[in-house]
Order: C-alpha cells, then sequence, then structure tokens
C-alpha cells in the first residue's frame, strides 16, 4: 500500500503533507518554494512510495473559483503528462488555512515561530486536507 502526499499549492509556496505507509496518520512534510514543487515531488516519488497525490482545489465560500485555481489547474495538467503513473485529485480546501492557523495558534507555536515560519501554515493546511480526505475515504 502506498502513501498518500497531499499539496496545498501556493503562488509563492506550497505545503505538503503525506501519510505514513499504513495511511493511518497524515504527516506534515514541508513546505518548498512553489518553483521548486515538480521537481520535489519527482525525486520524492521516485524514493518513496506513493500510490495517489490530493491537491487542495481553491474555491472561495460561495463555491467560485479563487484566483489560484488556474496555476493549480495548471499544474495538475503539467504533472499529469510528466508522472502519469501517480494519479492527482482535487480536493476542496476551503477554510484549511484558517484552520490550520488556528489549530498553530491552540497547539502553542509563539509568534515569533509563526512570523518566521511561512511554510508552518502551508504544511499544516496540506495536512488538514489529507486528514479530511482520508476521512472522506471512511479511514
Amino acid at each position: 500500500m502506498g502513501r498518500i502526499l497531499s499539496i496545498d499549492y501556493g503562488k509563492k509556496r506550497t505545503g505538503l503533507a503525506v501519510t505514513d505507509p499504513m495511511r493511518i496518520i497524515a504527516n506534515a512534510l514541508t513546505a518548498v518554494p512553489t518553483h521548486e514543487l515538480m521537481d520535489f515531488l519527482k525525486d520524492y516519488v521516485t524514493r518513496e512510495d506513493v500510490e495517489r497525490i490530493v491537491i487542495g482545489k481553491p474555491v472561495q465560500p460561495n463555491g467560485e473559483p479563487s484566483e489560484n485555481l488556474k496555476r493549480v489547474e495548471q499544474f495538475v495538467n503539467r504533472w499529469r503528462t510528466a508522472m502519469p503513473s501517480v494519479p492527482i485529485d482535487y480536493y476542496d480546501e476551503r477554510f484549511t488555512s484558517v484552520i490550520a492557523h488556528r489549530a498553530i495558534i491552540d497547539g502553542g507555536v509563539k509568534k515569533k515561530r509563526r512570523r518566521e515560519d511561512k511554510g508552518l501554515v502551508d504544511a499544516v493546511s496540506a495536512t488538514i486536507i489529507l486528514q479530511d480526505y482520508m476521512t472522506s475515504l471512511g479511514r
């Protein structure tokens, strides 16, 4: 059974999360500069057994597409061409950044670290996307 990897795609930075090999727990992986994402993922999936990728579909609270959706769709199309053996699916990411901010604050992360570690929210958002996806599958 391969891992599931999730992506919280951003204009500048992208958060990543991954399941354990048994797909029980979603863990934050890292945040990478978005322009390095394709290379990072290609390298990662050659080293780890990744069965599927889930990418947050950016829509507004009313369901309308957000301004980032076009960039996400372009990335998904490039991925499907470059790595067709690892499927990539969309998953609704509404409110994940808000939930991530709240989780980080509730988790006791100091304000200074939150300011310095800009990728923290992105990685936590990717973890929330992945956990929600796994829950939707009944895991």
